[in-house]
């Protein structure tokens, strides 16, 4: 049966660097036999999580609680957890993931149980990974700084990923994308991304 991969993808810019990578680690996938879905959050309609915590209240709800919000989110998460692996791709401003990728976070809470008189933080409901991940970002910096200075935007995705049930196994990161408004991805890179999504077809959790 072929893997099914869903990759969600933060940018504001689409056809650039971000939206070109995740592109390649797809075709990759594909080429390996994978079936693949790309869901742009700058399409859909994702309310903001005003942490209420209902969905995070009653213990015996499967992947994740209830959120009270009627939007796209339970359709983008129900795509998610159908998946046999996830790409989770955003770029960093100013030193973090993007507000669009961060809305789309915060908005993980379903899948912890956290009751209001618990006497510790939460907890995952998906406790054992059963699926694989691959995270992308992408900054204007070279390498090395962008590592140093700005590690907030691969933390929280990897974090994202685990929330969701999904091991990481590469982590992609691309720098020096502001040379131009137009900046390519290079061709090396584009090779990576797609050795990537190869990976990701053939790896289980």
């Amino acid at each position: 049966m072929a893997k099914k991969i869903v990759a969600i993808v933060g940018t504001y810019r689409k056809g650039k660097v971000i939206d070109t990578a995740v592109s390649e680690i797809l075709c990759g996938a594909r080429e390996r036999g994978a079936e693949t879905q790309t869901i742009y959050l700058l399409d859909k309609h994702v309310e903001f999580c005003t942490n209420c915590r209902t969905c995070t209240q009653e213990k015996d709800v499967g992947r994740r609680g209830k959120c009270v919000h009627n939007d796209d989110m339970d359709e983008i998460l129900r795509a998610v957890d159908a998946a046999d692996a996830v790409v989770l791709a955003a770029p960093t401003n100013f030193f973090n993931v993007n507000a669009l990728t961060r809305r789309f976070i915060e908005r993980l809470v379903p899948y912890a149980y956290w009751p209001w008189k618990a006497n510790s933080g939460p907890k995952y409901r998906v406790a054992k990974p059963d699926k694989v991940a691959v995270t992308v970002t992408a900054t204007a910096c070279p390498a090395l700084i962008g590592r140093i200075v700005m590690p907030g935007s691969r933390r929280a995705l990897k974090i994202a990923a685990k929330t969701l049930g999904a091991r990481v196994i590469q982590s992609l990161h691309f720098d020096c994308n502001a040379e131009t408004p137009e900046s390519p991805l290079s061709e090396k890179a584009r090779r990576r991304a797609h050795q990537a999504g190869e990976r990701l077809a053939t790896r289980d959790a």
